[in-house]
C-alpha cells in the first residue's frame, strides 16, 4: 500500500482528479450494518462498515466535474492490486453502496481492502472492489476486464435476483459455486499474504 494513497477519478470528466485520504474524510460519513455475500455460496452476516456513501461521493465530486452533456451510465472500480468490476451507474448509487475505510470500528486491514473499498451489499462479493485506488466514468459499457475467469459472471451481481452467471439462472450454476469456496479461500488467504 502507498504512503500516501489516493483515489484518482477518470472517464467523461472535465479532467481527472485526485482526492487524497483526507480529501475523503471530509465528506459527510455513513455508518451501516451489511452482510457480505459470495457468489459461491457463503456469507458474513452483520458487517459494520464505515465510510461515505457512494451516493454522496459522486454528488459532491463527480457530478461537478462531469463534462458538459455528458450522461454517465457505468462506473469502473480499479484496485491497487489490478482487480475491477463494472457496475451500473444506478447500481452504484443505491443507498446501500459505500467507500468504506473501516470495518467493524477499525481501520479496514488488507484481508478487507484497505486503505479503502467499494461495499455494494446487493451485489455478490466479485463486485466489492477492495484497496480501491481508481474510479473511472464511462458513457457507454465498457469491455469486461481483461482476466481469466472460467465462470461468465452475470455483469449486475444482484444478490438477492440470484445473479451469479451471465447466461444460466442461478439455480443451475448454484452447485458447481458451492465447490468453489474452498479454492476461493485458500487463493483468498494468499493474496492477503502477498504470496
Amino acid at each position: 500500500m502507498p504512503a500516501a494513497p489516493t483515489l484518482t477519478l477518470t472517464g467523461a470528466l472535465t479532467e481527472p482528479v485526485t482526492l487524497s485520504q483526507a480529501d475523503l474524510a471530509a465528506l459527510p460519513r455513513h455508518e451501516q450494518l451489511a452482510d457480505f455475500h459470495c457468489v459461491a455460496g457463503w456469507s458474513a452476516t452483520g458487517l459494520r462498515w464505515e465510510g461515505t456513501s457512494f451516493e454522496t461521493f459522486y454528488r459532491q465530486r463527480v457530478e461537478p466535474a462531469v463534462r458538459p452533456g455528458a450522461t454517465i451510465t457505468h462506473v469502473v472500480f480499479a484496485g491497487l492490486d489490478g482487480y475491477q468490476s463494472i457496475v451500473l451507474l444506478d447500481d452504484a448509487l443505491a443507498a446501500d453502496v459505500l467507500i468504506a475505510d473501516r470495518l467493524d470500528g477499525q481501520p479496514l486491514t488488507a484481508d478487507h481492502g484497505a486503505p479503502i473499498r467499494l461495499v455494494s451489499p446487493s451485489q455478490y462479493g466479485f463486485v466489492n472492489t477492495k484497496h480501491l485506488c481508481r474510479i473511472e466514468f464511462h458513457t457507454t459499457e465498457p469491455p469486461d476486464p481483461e482476466r481469466f475467469s472460467p465462470i461468465a459472471a452475470h455483469r449486475r451481481a444482484r444478490v438477492w435476483v440470484e445473479e451469479r452467471h451471465r447466461y444460466l439462472p442461478g439455480r443451475v450454476v448454484r452447485p458447481f459455486y458451492h465447490r468453489l469456496i474452498g479454492p476461493i479461500r485458500a487463493l483468498s488467504a494468499r493474496g492477503s499474504r502477498g504470496d
